[in-house]
């Protein structure tokens, strides 16, 4: 008896699918493809496409984050705005292309992205029981800087450090070749506008073109700064360092002794000199 009720309960539900994929059909509209992705930069506006095969008079269209409650972005009825039931972090944010509606565009253009807004939205129109998906990506890059923290016996120690990513970026460094250095661990920061600092340091020792690379794959992104190193001692520069002082200090010194000893001379010569003439 339980089965045949579960069978029952399955039936009707099949039923209502069908209906409902019957009504689409016979309505003449279908579902806008799979999901699509955005990419928006923080600070910066959106435009989620959403369009219509068919206009529809007075149209009712309902954006939507499945992931929130309330869920409501945007609604649109009797060519207005409807406030109720709106999260409220998209307040003032978003709006739909009225010039466009007539034509079934009824994208939602989403201004001054935050990295809250990533998700899926859903683009949902009630008369034609239609929907589409756009999966949005927030993304935020900042080119990096690089800063030599120490120069000591012919090892440059360079730092790179690059603010305000999203989502959490890679740092590489990079020789004149394009080929990845050895360099200490990347330390990263997530700040409280959930944007990442990244930092990293390398030692370099022979003269090279270094590169700071700062990239997100996610959003196809990538920032790089360089910097020229050069080193002018071939050997140990603390070793021709100490040769170049001695040297200079052994001229000093000679300098010294001739002086002095042409001034004893002088001196002596002058003083016999008297003495003779004294004599006479």
């Amino acid at each position: 008896m339980m089965h045949y009720q579960k069978n029952g309960q399955l039936f009707k539900c099949g039923v209502t699918v069908f209906s409902a994929l019957l009504f689409i059909l016979c309505r003449g509209e279908t579902q806008v493809g799979p999901t699509q992705q955005i990419v928006a930069t923080v600070g910066k506006s959106a435009v989620l496409p959403c369009y219509l095969e068919t206009p529809v008079d007075d149209m009712v269209v309902e954006w939507g984050r499945p992931d929130l409650s309330p869920g409501w972005v945007h609604v649109w009825r009797n060519n207005k705005e409807i406030l109720d039931f709106k999260q409220p972090s998209y307040t003032g944010r978003t709006s739909l292309l009225i010039n466009k509606l007539k034509h079934g565009d009824v994208s939602l253009k989403l201004s001054r992205v935050r990295v809250s807004d990533e998700g899926t939205y859903r683009c949902f129109i009630p008369a034609l029981g239609q929907e589409s998906f756009v999966e949005l990506i927030v993304g935020s890059v900042s080119t990096p800087s690089i800063e030599v923290i120490s120069d000591i016996g012919g090892r440059l120690v360079l730092q790179c450090e690059s603010k305000g990513w999203y989502p959490e970026p890679e740092l590489l460094w990079l020789d004149a070749e394009g080929k990845i250095l050895s360099a200490g661990p990347t330390e990263t920061v997530r700040g409280p506008d959930d944007l990442y600092t990244v930092s990293s340091r390398v030692t370099v020792e022979d003269s090279d073109t270094i590169t700071c690379r700062v990239q997100q794959s996610k959003i196809n992104q990538i920032r790089e700064t360089r910097i020229v190193v050069k080193f002018y001692f071939t050997s140990d520069p603390d070793f021709t360092t100490l040769l170049i002082i001695a040297a200079v200090c052994i001229t000093l010194i000679f300098i010294c002794l001739w002086k002095v000893t042409r001034g004893w001379r002088s001196s002596t010569s002058s003083s016999f000199t008297q003495k003779k003439i004294f004599k006479c």
